[in-house]
């Protein structure tokens, strides 16, 4: 019985998704050449240059670019959201103060600080990071806040009755319960992060991986470049997606996962 848990898994997980992409590039690869396009390339075709760009280095430096801007953005949303949404769920006064606020600049595009981003802080590294924080922050916050206001008051009215001080409860109770929504907000808020560094790159950068697509296309109509530049980026969003799904495996958190 073992065994057949275990090898249904293996079939869901690995070949299952194999085939479903298999698939779809032979559909990819037939209808280019049915279609008989003379600029949209074959799957064979965006290899090529995806291994020509790989061996002089250049592919490398692109998701180089992108991974650093990401990282540090990500990382500075981070440091920010989680202190701020603990104090947020925890503090009444601070929700009420802040949250219409933070509500209010939610909606608002990433890519909409564009312009204000190269305004402040010129062409460089500076805007995007500054627009994946924007991108990242917002969810963190969110998640982290809804965390606290969910977790049920009979046990910090509990830990109050056992004379608990308050960073003992803090550290015992409130960051357990929380930590699953703050994974929740990390999933969020480092896939929207990993748009808005590609949007950025398009527009106002010289390097990346949406510089590389941008550049690709203009720079004698490259398509398999370009074609290649988005199957990077959306395997390394997997990647990304998958790395923060590593942290539900934390002990602390696991609880909230189980099936």
């Amino acid at each position: 019985m073992k065994g057949k848990r275990l090898l249904m898994h293996w079939l869901t997980r690995v070949v299952s998704p194999l085939g479903a992409m298999t698939l779809l590039v032979a559909a990819w690869w037939i209808i280019v050449v049915v279609a008989e396009s003379a600029i949209f390339p074959t799957p064979l075709q965006v290899v090529t240059g995806t291994l020509e760009l790989a061996q002089d280095g250049t592919l490398w430096e692109h998701i180089g670019a992108s991974l650093f801007r990401v990282g540090s953005g990500f990382l500075l949303a981070l440091l920010f959201a989680i202190p701020l949404g603990l104090w947020m769920g925890w503090v009444g006064g601070v929700y009420a103060t802040l949250n219409p606020i933070f509500q209010m600049l939610r909606p608002i595009s990433p890519i909409a600080w564009i312009p204000i981003a190269i305004l402040w802080f010129g062409i460089g590294d500076v805007s995007p990071i500054f627009l994946i924080f924007i991108a990242s922050v917002f969810p963190m916050i969110v998640q982290t806040t809804s965390g606290v206001h969910t977790i049920e008051r009979r046990y910090l009215r509990a830990a109050a009755n056992f004379g608990v001080s308050r960073p003992v409860l803090f550290r015992q109770v409130v960051i357990p319960a929380v930590l699953p929504e703050i994974i929740v907000g990390m999933r969020l808020g480092i896939g929207v992060a990993w748009l808005v560094v590609v949007a950025a790159e398009m527009i106002a950068l010289r390097s990346g991986l949406g510089y590389m697509i941008m550049d690709s296309r203009n720079a004698g109509n490259r398509y398999d470049l370009v074609v290649a530049g988005m199957i990077i980026i959306g395997l390394i969003g997997l990647l990304l997606d998958g790395s923060m799904r590593l942290l539900e495996r934390i002990k602390t958190v696991r609880w909230r996962y189980v099936r």
